[in-house]
């Protein structure tokens, strides 16, 4: 049995799921979005600035905060748009898949049968420990 074999097997089996072909067709939305584009420019612009401000010995603090209160705004309306807020949809549910594929995989290397295994279930933080049987910390 050959596992590269197999492997490829299985990336030709991902590329027919419908989240990946959701994927595909959200992020080739974001490509054709020319305001989307333009907005996401402007923030590298604007990152850029910040960035070159931020590196003087005399950096000048009016000028850093009026930078991060633009990118900010820009940021704002590149989450808003439709096409990325699809594509960020889209990007979940593919990293949720791979996540759960190499959850398997894991316990398969740990030796848990791999026809019934399941990886251990995500649990999400509260910050309050006491309340939490997690052993994050």
């Amino acid at each position: 049995m050959d596992i590269i074999k197999l492997t490829r097997e299985l990336g030709k089996a991902i590329q027919q799921d419908e989240r990946y072909l959701k994927f595909v067709a959200a992020r080739e939305a974001n490509e054709a979005d020319t305001q989307l584009n333009d907005l996401v420019g402007k923030m590298q612009l604007i990152h850029m600035s910040y960035q070159h401000e931020a590196s003087k010995e005399d950096a000048n603090e009016q000028k850093l905060q009026a930078y991060e209160e633009e990118f900010m705004g820009i940021r704002e309306k590149i989450i808003a748009n439709p096409n990325m807020a699809t594509y960020e949809a889209a990007r979940m549910a593919i990293d949720e898949m791979m996540n759960h594929i190499v959850g398997i995989l894991t316990e398969c290397i740990k030796g848990e049968d791999p026809e019934t295994c399941e990886p251990p279930q995500e649990h999400s933080c509260s910050g309050n420990c006491s309340s939490c049987g997690s052993d994050c910390h």
